[in-house]
């Protein structure tokens, strides 16, 4: 799950951003759907208008990867992650239903901070998760809704190093962004958060629902070091 991302300079950002001020809401430009999801992110974080992005080698609005890339927001206790290309971000170019925006969906997910030992390993590691998550729904038009389960088909850790309790992820709507209404029709966060083995067989053998073990949780923090409430 460690992929190598590339940091992506903000030429072409910058370039849609001072094309899109100004403009009618009803004139989508290059971008729009990347700056829609931007503003609602700046909207939680105020300030933040350059946070940590990762984008791959060959997709920059287009390409074969399955993400054009994936910002990180300091969140004060956590990175709040958010995909982009799920949706549609310059132009309608996934078939999709009237009025929805690609796929419908963007992923998110807020990792706890820790004292971990190299800690830009860990959120590349995440943007390596979310590239392969999001290249099923590319391969099979497979969606994930909120208050789903997605087993990683290990027991080792999902982290970088494989040696945490987390194991797979639950899907909830994102605690702190919106759904919003992009130019090019709706889309919402969908948020990953990290759950143990026995969380995970918990909800596979029907003990509990999805809704039931987020509850039992408490948090949507994906913390690697925090013990396992079942």
């Amino acid at each position: 799950m460690n992929l190598k991302w590339y940091s992506a300079t903000a030429k072409r950002i910058a370039e849609a951003k001072e094309k899109y001020e100004g403009s009618e809401p009803s004139d989508a430009v290059y971008g729009d759907g990347w700056l829609a999801i931007e503003k609602e992110f700046e909207r939680i974080y105020p300030g933040q208008t350059e946070p940590k992005h990762y984008a791959p080698l060959i997709k920059l609005f287009g390409g074969r990867d399955p993400l054009d890339g994936i910002s990180v927001y300091d969140g004060g206790d956590c990175w709040h992650f958010v995909s982009f290309g799920l949706s549609a971000l310059a132009e309608p170019d996934i078939e999709s239903d009237e009025g929805v925006s690609g796929y419908g969906m963007e992923f998110t997910l807020r990792l706890k901070k820790r004292d971990f030992a190299d800690e830009e390993l860990e959120l590349e590691n995440i943007c390596g998760i979310f590239r392969q998550i999001a290249a099923v729904t590319f391969e099979t038009n497979e969606l994930f809704l909120p208050y789903e389960y997605l087993s990683s088909g290990q027991t080792a850790g999902v982290d970088a190093g494989h040696e945490s309790g987390i194991t797979g992820f639950i899907t909830v709507p994102d605690v702190k962004a919106q759904p919003i209404t992009t130019p090019f029709g709706a889309l919402e966060f969908v948020e990953f958060v990290g759950v143990t083995k026995a969380e995970l067989d918990a909800v596979q053998n029907k003990q509990m629902t999805v809704e039931e073990l987020y509850g039992k949780l408490g948090s949507d923090l994906t913390d690697y070091r925090r013990e396992s409430v079942i």
